[in-house]
């Protein structure tokens, strides 16, 4: 991760910088953090975004409709620079956690049951160490807008696998990603089944 010419925050658990956005890892108490129940939950981190979609079923399957360019949580995102990747993971699997610096992200869940979790990790934030559990796919389809500094993964639930279609705000660049462990002891994310 290039790290800029402004001075880092003074943090021992400094992460990256760029221009005035500063990243550190926060030291969390064990848990899960806000379970995110509706879209416009007050318990969302700062700039986190949702949006249900529709979900038009019939009796040959159903149709789901997720970008529009120029409309909805992609409005921002330039044509010319935009991209739209998936990530098929098998039940149980871990991906976590990422971070950017730059890139906006707008997470699918397109099937399968995921349990996405982000963490504020911007400095400068009001919700800095936020965590947010959000459990979505074909139960619930939402699709959610990650802002660049938010720490962001996912887990499998379930057992069938999960397809994750997601539409970046530009193209990939490996020196834009970084990333921590998803057992950082100081996220300190319990990735246990909690309803047992």
């Amino acid at each position: 991760m290039a790290l800029s010419e402004s001075t880092p925050p003074p943090a021992s658990d400094f992460l990256a910088s760029s221009g005035t956005l500063h990243l550190v890892v926060p030291s969390c108490p064990s848990g899960i953090g806000e379970v995110i129940l509706k879209p416009d939950s007050d318990k969302l981190i700062h700039g986190v975004r949702i949006q249900p979609l529709a979900l038009w079923p019939d009796d040959r399957g159903y149709f789901l409709e997720l970008l529009r360019s120029g409309q909805s949580l992609v409005q921002d995102f330039p044509a010319s620079s935009t991209q739209v990747s998936a990530a098929l993971s098998y039940p149980g699997t871990k991906k976590a956690f990422h971070f950017h610096l730059e890139q906006t992200d707008c997470w699918n869940a397109v099937s399968g049951m995921f349990q996405f979790v982000l963490v504020d990790l911007r400095k400068d934030s009001p919700t800095l160490g936020r965590r947010n559990t959000i459990y979505v796919g074909t139960l619930r389809p939402w699709q959610v807008l990650i802002p660049p500094g938010v720490g962001h993964g996912y887990k499998v639930v379930g057992n069938d696998p999960g397809l994750l279609v997601y539409a970046t705000d530009r193209f990939y660049n490996p020196k834009d990603e970084g990333r921590i462990p998803y057992n950082d002891p100081r996220i300190n994310y319990d990735w246990e089944i909690q309803h047992k």
